[in-house]
């Protein structure tokens, strides 16, 4: 069973007068992983969508979906696929991967209908495409591993690049995610925008009780919200985006637009922030 929610693009005037309940609801997405299901959030930013797939002990088919006005959803779009649950299998054009728990697929324009299947927790994250690349599982093993901060700032963490250009190439998405390492609770500070790109942050490896502080924004009208296991945030161009949590936790970024310069953003020294 397909769940699409359409979020439309807001502008930062508009955000500015936003109250928590309007805030969540323009740039929060919950209940993206429910078993038997396929849950996914179509942005107008970048036209980007990211859902939640769970097929538990069936399969689930990912193939029309309406808003994007193609037979199937891939006839004009690649995709990235990341298992955060035990070991599951992902077909599509007549292949079948198996992804262990951290491992991402690639699936170019074209791929056609997409069947999740085993004990994965699949999400994914898909943007307009103009070129059908090759399909591709990336393991572990396999992707860019970058490692920054320290102790003494709460920020020792491990950036993990699948879709990447140091990894392969794509249309438009890039897609990796960053593990904090115990007693690390700080991402992306100081944070940063891309006026030529949106994000998207998934969240999770957190227990039950623990939140993420997320904070979005302009740099001098920062708003913000509590996110809980398996919860994303949007991140629209103008806003900036990084986070604090109760405790230390994993991230999916992803991100679509102009370019796949992962380095071309705008940094805000905390200074700045209000």
């Amino acid at each position: 069973m397909l769940h699409v929610d359409t979020r439309y693009a807001v502008h930062a005037d508009h955000a500015r007068g936003m109250d928590t309940e309007t805030l969540r609801r323009h740039f929060l997405a919950q209940n993206l992983f429910v078993e038997g299901e396929i849950h996914m959030v179509y942005s107008h930013y970048e036209r980007m969508a990211v859902g939640g797939a769970v097929p538990g002990a069936g399969t689930l088919i990912l193939d029309h979906v309406p808003q994007t006005g193609t037979p199937s959803m891939l006839d004009r779009r690649e995709m990235g696929v990341v298992n955060i649950g035990a070991t599951g299998t992902v077909s599509a054009g007549g292949e079948t991967w198996t992804l262990e728990r951290g491992d991402v697929l690639y699936l170019g324009k074209g791929a056609g209908p997409v069947t999740f299947a085993g004990g994965g927790r699949f999400y994914f994250a898909s943007t307009p495409a103009h070129h059908a690349y090759p399909h591709r599982l990336i393991t572990i093993a396999d992707c860019e591993k970058l490692e920054l901060g320290a102790p003494e700032t709460s920020n020792k963490r491990t950036i993990y690049q699948f879709i990447h250009p140091l990894v392969m190439e794509s249309c438009q998405l890039v897609l990796g995610y960053t593990a904090l390492e115990t007693g690390s609770v700080w991402n992306t500070m100081p944070p940063h925008n891309h006026d030529r790109r949106m994000e998207a942050y998934l969240y999770f490896d957190l227990d039950p009780e623990a939140r993420i502080l997320h904070l979005m924004g302009e740099p001098t009208q920062t708003r913000h919200m509590f996110l809980a296991n398996e919860e994303a945030a949007i991140s629209p161009p103008w806003s900036i985006h990084c986070a604090a949590g109760t405790a230390n936790y994993t991230f999916i970024w992803a991100m679509g637009g102009d370019n796949v310069d992962y380095t071309d953003m705008d940094f805000i020294q905390p200074g700045d922030l209000r």
